[in-house]
């Protein structure tokens, strides 16, 4: 059986495991546990609720789960930009990541409003 291609669910675990390195790098090397926490909650929960929201009950239901999921990649944002603000990241390692980070928001707000658009019409 082939599985649908869904780039939000390829682009949210991409961004999961750029976010686990990321996390590994934080602790072992700077010795920062708490941000880097943070950061690794939200940034994984992300994916994790895409692949939820594949099977949802209802629309409804899925719709939820990707406003969540779109609360969790703007939360990523924040800590990410408290980690290179306070000097735990270089600007260029910055940059890359939170051009994925950006990505899924873009991709997470369209489908979001495109799932209200569509749910007002019922």
């Amino acid at each position: 059986m082939e599985t649908k291609h869904n780039p939000v669910a390829e682009k949210s675990y991409k961004f999961a495991l750029s976010i686990i390195k990321l996390y590994k790098f934080l602790i072992s090397e700077k010795k920062e546990f708490v941000l880097s926490k943070q950061l690794l909650r939200s940034g994984t929960s992300i994916g994790a609720l895409i692949k939820e929201a594949e099977h949802a009950q209802s629309k409804p239901d899925f719709l939820n789960k990707m406003n969540i999921a779109l609360k969790e990649a703007n939360e990523s944002s924040y800590w990410l930009m408290l980690l290179k603000d306070s000097e735990y990241i270089l600007e260029n390692e910055f940059e890359t990541i939170k051009q994925e980070c950006e990505e899924l928001i873009r991709l997470l707000a369209s489908i979001v409003k495109s799932t209200k658009i569509n749910l007002n019409r019922l």
